[in-house]
């Protein structure tokens, strides 16, 4: 982490007092399975390392992300990134740098998961597509781990590490398709064989489709299904700034979901996947977004 830090510090010097100044770096690996007609056709993995630099210039703000980190990159990241602030209208609603804060003490990582080699995500594959019983598959199986360090010219400095394995899949018939999937940050979590099962019940029981009149209907969202609708909300509904620009349906303290639900973004949990702040360098902590069918909180 220490020379990730160094990376941040040296893009910080080269910036100087010309701007006030972020950076973040994010090292490590991503990697990926991808199977179609019920066989692996394709491993991939990518040493992963971004260099992202934002600046504010007088209220003029720019970013630039450079995948290099000796002097003449970094130095071309910090000369194009001004250039570019300088030319950028003043933003009204910057609100500065992050100030200096502790983070919690977050370490979603697992070593296994991390270096997982194509072996260990093809036995999760194999599962998947054993469990289709003879329908046709496709999907992948992807496995990462990095690290990621943050710095400012406010002199906020941060660093954190996460990984995420990830499995995705389809079962086929000829008439219909039945999708799942399952995530954890340990590889050793997920299950081929049942995501693939539940795959392979979707397809079937979507085979002899039929119409239904508009109305209204009583229905039981898969998890995955409500895993996407939470990720919409999160990115479009109670993002702050939407909220502020008028671009989100959220309204605080208004009641705008069943009494039943209430939802936080919570990244300490011990299930969860990230890092402990967020890309302007700003501590994660639990955040109500929805009590009791209340919008309570932004993100």
């Amino acid at each position: 982490m220490s020379a990730l830090l160094e990376i941040c510090d040296r893009v910080l010097a080269t910036v100087g007092t010309d701007a006030e100044a972020e950076v973040t770096i994010t090292a490590g690996t991503e990697a990926l399975t991808r199977f179609a007609t019920s066989f692996i056709h394709q491993n991939v993995a990518d040493a992963v390392q971004r260099v992202h630099l934002r600046l504010a210039l007088d209220g003029r703000v720019a970013e630039a992300t450079a995948n290099q980190t000796d002097d003449d990159a970094l130095s071309q990241l910090v000369r194009s990134t001004l250039d570019a602030a300088r030319v950028q209208p003043v933003d009204p609603g910057w609100p500065g740098l992050a100030p200096v804060a502790e983070a919690s003490a977050i370490d979603h990582w697992d070593d296994a998961t991390a270096s997982a080699e194509p072996d260990a995500r093809a036995l999760r594959v194999g599962a998947f597509v054993d469990a289709a019983d003879g329908l046709e598959t496709a999907g992948f199986c992807s496995t990462e781990g990095v690290n990621v360090a943050f710095a400012n010219s406010a002199g906020q400095r941060l660093t954190g590490r996460t990984t995420v394995a990830l499995i995705d899949g389809i079962a086929r018939t000829p008439m219909s398709d039945g999708s799942a999937r399952a995530a954890s940050l340990r590889l050793s979590d997920v299950d081929g064989s049942a995501v693939g099962e539940d795959a392979t019940r979707r397809a079937r029981e979507s085979a002899d489709a039929t119409d239904l009149e508009p109305g209204r209907y009583e229905v039981v969202l898969s998890p995955s299904c409500v895993v996407d609708i939470l990720g919409f909300l999160a990115i479009y509904g109670f993002n702050g700034r939407a909220v502020e620009e008028g671009r989100s349906f959220a309204r605080v303290g208004e009641e705008q979901f069943d009494t039943s639900l209430t939802l936080a973004d919570d990244v300490t949990h011990p299930a969860a996947v990230g890092v402990g702040f967020d890309a302007e360098g700003t501590p994660k902590r639990r955040v109500e977004l929805v009590r009791q069918g209340v919008t309570s909180g932004l993100v």
